[in-house]
This record gives structure tokens, sequence and C-alpha cells, in this order.
């Protein structure tokens, strides 16, 4: 059997309790551009970019969804993690994160690299990494 492979992720879609209020804040936290709406019968889409990297986000809010807050704990996404180039990096968004009133962690050097961990207005942890060189 031929092998087959992949190269990356190709876009990441999130639920969301509040499409809107979610869009704002990938804006204007992470820096994302809004490339569209769209509403199906059952759920309303926002589909965001970082142009930096190309990632596609789309926030999906669904009809009948129990609002209830993420947790890690369920079975599922347990948090998104973005890659950054530098150590430093984390100090910068750090300094960012706190400016836009994010409630944050501090960077958390380990052996492997840093971390610097907060959530968006549905409690979906998100991280920003550095890993050392190997």
């Amino acid at each position: 059997m031929e092998e087959a492979g992949f190269f990356g992720i190709g876009h990441l879609d999130l639920s969301v309790s509040d499409v809107e209020v979610s869009a704002v804040w990938y804006e204007k936290v992470l820096g994302l551009r809004r490339l569209r709406r769209v509403d199906f019968p059952e759920r309303t889409m926002i589909v965001l970019r970082h142009d930096a990297s190309g990632l596609v986000i789309g926030l999906n809010q669904h009809e009948g969804s129990p609002g209830e807050p993420f947790d890690e704990r369920r079975a599922g996404l347990d948090h998104v993690g973005f890659s950054v180039g530098e150590r430093r990096d984390l100090d910068v968004w750090q300094e960012r994160l706190a400016a836009l009133d994010v409630e944050h962690s501090p960077v958390s050097d380990t052996e492997a690299g840093a971390a610097l961990v907060f959530r968006d207005p549905d409690h979906i942890q998100l991280e920003l990494w550095w890993a050392k060189p190997s």
C-alpha cells in the first residue's frame, strides 16, 4: 500500500457561542483578517486568515448550541498551539496580551522550549510556543 502523507494544517474550525464577539476578539488579539461570513441553515461561520502564516480559522456558531464554555477535560480538543520564531517573541506577546487586558499565564520555560497560555472568549485554551533548537 502506498503511504499517504500531509504537510501541515490547512485550516482550523472552532465552535463558539457568539461568532461576532469571537471574530472581533481573534482580529484584535491575534491580528487575523476577516475574509467572509456565511450563514448556513444550522450555523453561522466567520472565516479569518492570519496573513503571515496563511492559517485559516473558521469560527462556527451552531444553532441550538448549549453555550457551555470550552473544557479541555472533555474528549476532543485540548488546546491550540501557535509557533513563534524566537523566545523573545513570547515576551512581546505577553506585553501585547497585558495591554489588551487578555488574561494569560507568565511565560513558562521548559527543557523543550517556552509557552505562553491564554484563552479566547469561549475559554478555548490557546498557546504561543517557542521550541528550543535541537
